[in-house]
Order: structure tokens, then sequence, then C-alpha cells
């Protein structure tokens, strides 16, 4: 049990600085990458671009922070593999 947990450390590095580096910038990317799928969907609709891309990035990001939140709550922290599986949920193209 020890040992997965050094393995898992040493993914994204050491410390809870670490962690929260990792995380933002991987929800900056979700934002990204939720956003911008829906810029042709948008004007097909009527919804003004920056509009439909807001809409679209708010939802990504509030689905992996609602998943972090989920596993923060379940034992107080949150291991690489909680906050993996938080972002998997809103990656389409992870395979299962």
């Amino acid at each position: 049990m020890a040992k997965a947990y050094v393995e898992e450390t040493k993914q994204v590095g050491s410390g809870a600085i670490a962690n929260i580096n990792n995380i933002l910038a991987r929800i900056i990317a979700v934002f990204a990458a939720s956003g911008l799928s829906v810029i042709g969907a948008g004007a097909i609709i009527g919804i003004e671009t920056y509009k439909a891309v807001i809409l679209a990035g708010t939802l990504g990001v509030a689905t992996v922070v609602e998943k972090l939140a989920r596993g923060f709550l379940d034992d107080g922290k949150l291991t690489v593999s909680e906050i993996n599986a938080a972002f998997t949920a809103v990656d389409k193209k992870v395979p299962k």
C-alpha cells in the first residue's frame, strides 16, 4: 500500500502545491476543451460565440470541481488517482 502511494506522488510531484498546480492547469485545459468544442453549435442555433464558449467551459469545470469535492469529502484528502478520475469524467476520448 505504501509503495502505491509513493508511486502516485511521484507522478505529479511531491506535496500539496504540486497537486494544486496540477489541478489548476488541468481545469484551464477543461475550460478550453469544453468551450472550444461548441463554437460551431452555438452559431447554428443563434447563440453568440463567446456566450456558448463560456457556458460550455463553465459546465465542464463545474463537473470536475464537483467530482474533486466528492473525492475530498470521502476521506479528507485527494489522491492522484481521484484527481485523474475527476478529469476523465469530462474527457470523452479517454479509453475506458
